[in-house]
């Protein structure tokens, strides 16, 4: 599949790209991430609070997930780490 497909079936794939391209855009989403995602299609089910943080030359943002529900089985913990992630070179 490429990029532009993946963004495509991706809505929030595709809110990143263009915040990456419109710096308007990314101040919005950085400023009021609610209102941007609702007006781009995402709802965000009440009582949750969106933060949006963006990497930079000197500091690098790991979020970890929560861990409400059961644990991941080994195979479970396989499906959802397919996914390589590119670093920056030093």
């Amino acid at each position: 599949m490429s990029e532009k497909q993946s963004e495509q079936q991706n809505p929030l794939g595709k809110i990143i790209a263009k915040a990456l391209q419109d710096e308007a855009f990314k101040h919005q989403l950085m400023a009021d991430p609610g209102a941007v995602l609702k007006a781009e299609g995402i709802e965000i089910p009440e009582g949750i609070t969106v933060q949006v943080v963006a990497d930079s030359e000197n500091v690098w943002h790991l979020v970890l997930p929560t861990t409400v529900g059961a644990r991941l089985s080994d195979e479970e913990l396989a499906g959802v780490a397919g996914g390589g992630i590119e670093t920056p070179r030093m």
